[in-house]
């Protein structure tokens, strides 16, 4: 499944997401020479309708055309299948950023995939890993991290002063190559936002000109910690009107300018048909049910028992049904 090329076709540094199918025809991992032979890793549209990471490396690489770039890049270009029709993956496939190495997932070519990418990257040993994402919902731009060590906190502090350490959903891209060099996600907002991929390019290049991460700190840093995520069984189903018997659950439309908020106790996560058993499943990091903990039932309202940040809160049901609702964050003090 995997084309491994040396080389960027004009065709490439001026494709559409839709159209990038026609150019590479699978996913493609690129290493491309630099001034510094030791690459940074780049990976993009592991989901389809993420587009921000493309247009930010197309931009990049356009300005490199006629000069050498500051340090080799691996580029992994991933679901051009799923980009032509807008989707974050397509129905019969697995979900590209939950089976690299450490996925729980089952077996299959895509997974292969990303285990070949994983030892083709670990024996070039990367400067650092990034991993650039958009989100559904209403959230600022900010980083990711798997590991709690230094240069990982200074990758991530160089994109924003906001970060979320996480070690579950577990096959992530950004976990598998925490265990041979500092690695980030980055988070940039909505697809199609103009602001997100002129951060994620200024950051690029930025981190393209470092020659190391030990001499930078990330003092800078808000640090966040994901407890839970928010699921809907698939049996629920979602809409906009309870009154009518339209769903089981309408979610709070109030809550989708909250991301990074601190939500108060007895704030209203959903309206729901309280007839119904299991509308929600709050899960662990360790993917035990918590819902009690976090989650209490009034009448036909679902309310938040205890304090907690969200992220990534959305309403779109594709979304949803393909990830998750949101996620439960605490902040986090280090050192």
């Amino acid at each position: 499944m995997l084309n491994q090329m040396t080389n960027i076709s004009d065709e490439f540094l001026t494709a559409k997401a839709e159209d990038l199918h026609e150019v590479l025809k699978t996913p493609t991992l690129f290493h491309l020479e630099g001034i510094n032979p030791q690459p940074l890793f780049i990976c993009t549209l592991l989901h389809g309708n993420e587009t921000t990471g493309l247009y930010a490396i197309q931009r990049l690489l356009n300005k490199y055309r006629e000069q050498p770039l500051p340090r080799a890049i691996s580029l992994f270009v991933g679901n051009v299948a799923a980009a032509k029709e807008n989707q974050r993956r397509l129905d019969d496939q697995d979900d590209y950023n939950r089976i690299w190495p450490g996925s729980h997932h089952g077996d299959s070519p895509e997974k292969d995939m990303m285990q070949l990418v994983t030892h083709v990257m670990r024996k070039k040993k990367p400067f650092a890993s990034i991993d650039i994402h958009n989100n559904t919902g209403k959230n600022p731009h900010y980083g990711c991290i798997n590991i709690l060590n230094p240069h990982g906190l200074v990758l991530a502090s160089k994109f924003s002063d906001i970060a979320v350490y996480f070690t579950s959903p577990k096959g992530v891209q950004s976990s598998a190559f925490s265990d041979f060099c500092p690695s980030a996600v980055l988070e940039c907002g909505q697809s199609g936002d103009r602001s997100g991929e002129d951060h994620a390019l200024a950051y690029l290049e930025s981190i393209l000109e470092l020659d190391d991460l030990s001499s930078h700190n990330s003092n800078n840093l808000k640090l966040y910690h994901t407890v839970a995520r928010v699921l809907i069984p698939q049996t629920i189903s979602i809409g906009d009107n309870i009154s009518n018997n339209d769903c089981d659950i309408c979610l709070s439309e109030q809550l989708d300018d909250k991301n990074f908020h601190q939500i108060h106790p007895g704030t209203e996560f959903a309206t729901v048909d309280a007839t119904k058993e299991k509308l929600v499943i709050v899960s662990s990091e360790s993917s035990e049910d918590v819902t009690d903990e976090y989650i209490e039932i009034d009448n036909d309202k679902l309310l938040f028992k205890k304090a907690v940040t969200l992220s990534m809160y959305t309403r779109n049901e594709k979304a949803i049904r393909q990830d998750c609702v949101c996620y439960f964050m605490e902040e986090l003090h280090i050192g």
